[in-house]
């Protein structure tokens, strides 16, 4: 009796000692998921070394635009979220392409006593390839995550930005509303005189103050719209609502973008994240089908039950397979992975055509702003300038209307306004350039090598 005891035991122990050797198993990791860690293991630490934050720059008035983009990059919770998405992406690939756990079994036939007791371990086995194919798609999904970390980074650089040349733009109007502030009460002061000599009307001095009335209202509304493009640099940065709001940059730095529409569109069609998501896409369905038309191949299940009341112990070897018969239920998961590559190759070229257009509308504003930037700036503030001395002096000498002279100063005024929005219109086509070609920001946590692409799967 203790033999035979002994002899269940120990039959016992070795499928326990199956289990345990089971539970310490890896898989193997196919050549795209390899790719993957590899990339997420290069970005984290570009964004995340040792998974801790880095140090961010500090801000003052005097700050580049380029510590303002870094702290933006590092600092956003648009890129932080992408950034986990992409680090779980990268682990479903292995959850995708591991077996289920074994399974222990156990059962006992009893009667009036305990006639036989058979503990036995299972283990489902798909076939062969369906395993990496699963992985396959799961790693073209990580890529599709991963251009979604760069389409955030891109984004979050050009809403600084944005907020940053918007801001600019407001300070030059309000200086130049200013300048034209102190001009009109000169002139209020000159009409002043020349009504008291009887050479001017008192009409005059009024239309001066009606001016000045109105300048000065402007001024007050373009000091209080820094509260809200203040607030938009505060959001493009990052910063939660109740930390103290960041320092106004009093430096402005203008992009330089040396390509021509041409060049744009090509650089565009090879890095624009967007573009690159979608094709990661695209290359996740095209496996999809190779994955579902697998579905006609049966999935197995192996085991091994033993009777460890009998001598010698009774073994018992399970084989299970399914049966892949319901044609229809297999035909429609094969059309309906073809269809989902369809819709995602439609996709894809529907934004190749909207980027072609958005680079060709967002290239001619550039240019249209130039060409008016040039002309003012070279030619009509300079006569606008020409025209208001030679009112000014007209008007002084009593030869000109006031009314005259206000006119020349509001062309003056509206000629250095245009000239500040052209400027700052030529700056956010430049940078909604560079967010549609995919160019790398200054101080951005993306890698500077490109991963190798994917091979087309074969389907």
């Amino acid at each position: 009796m203790l033999k035979m005891g002994s002899r269940r035991y120990s039959g016992l122990m070795v499928l326990f000692l199956v289990s345990v050797f089971l539970a310490g198993c890896q898989g193997i990791q196919t050549k795209n998921e390899q790719q993957e860690r590899k990339n997420l293991e290069v970005l984290s630490r570009e964004y995340r070394p040792d998974g801790r934050k880095i140090s961010l720059p500090s801000l003052d008035r005097d700050s580049t635009l380029g510590a303002f983009l870094t702290y933006a990059m590092l600092n956003q919770p648009r890129v932080e979220a992408a950034y986990y998405e992409y680090a779980a992406s990268v682990e479903k690939i292995t959850l995708e392409r591991s077996l289920a756990d074994p399974r222990f079994s156990f059962q006992m036939d009893i009667t009036n006593m305990i006639n036989s007791i058979m503990p036995g371990l299972m283990l489902d086995v798909p076939w062969p390839t369906k395993l990496s194919s699963r992985a396959d798609v799961a790693s073209a999904e990580s890529r599709a995550r991963y251009y979604s970390f760069a389409r955030a980074v891109l984004e979050t650089a050009f809403d600084v930005k944005s907020a940053y040349y918007q801001l600019h733009f407001l300070e030059n109007r309000i200086r130049i509303n200013r300048e034209m502030l102190n001009l009109m009460n000169e002139l209020e002061e000159i009409a002043r005189l020349l009504n008291g000599a009887g050479k001017a009307t008192l009409q005059d001095v009024i239309r001066a103050q009606i001016e000045q009335a109105r300048l000065e209202t402007e001024i007050a509304n373009l000091e209080d719209s820094r509260k809200p493009l203040a607030a938009k640099l505060k959001t493009a940065l990052g910063i939660p609502a109740g930390q103290p709001d960041p320092p106004i940059p009093a430096r402005f730095e203008p992009v330089r973008l040396d390509m021509s529409p041409e060049q744009l569109l090509e650089t565009a069609m090879t890095h624009n994240p967007q573009l690159k998501s979608m094709e990661a896409e695209l290359r996740a369905a095209e496996y999809g089908i190779r994955l579902a038309r697998l579905s006609w191949f049966p999935d197995f299940t192996f085991g091994v039950e033993g009777d460890v009341r009998t001598t010698p112990v009774m073994v018992r070897p399970k084989l299970e397979m399914t049966l892949p018969v319901w044609v229809d239920k297999i035909t429609a998961e094969i059309v309906s992975a073809q269809a989902r590559k369809d819709a995602a190759s439609a996709r894809l070229s529907l934004e190749q055509i909207q980027l072609a257009l958005e680079i060709a509308d967002k290239s001619f504003t550039y240019r249209e702003s130039r060409r008016n930037l040039k002309l003012l700036s070279e030619k009509l503030i300079a006569k606008a300038e020409m025209s208001l001395n030679i009112a000014h002096a007209g008007y002084s000498a009593g030869k000109i209307e006031f009314i005259n002279l206000l006119e020349a100063e509001r062309t003056l005024l509206e000629f250095k306004l245009a000239e500040a929005e052209a400027r700052t219109r030529c700056e956010l086509a430049l940078a909604e350039l560079s967010l549609l070609i995919g160019v790398r920001p200054q101080g951005a946590p993306l890698p500077v090598n490109a991963a190798p692409p994917e091979k087309k799967p074969k389907i």
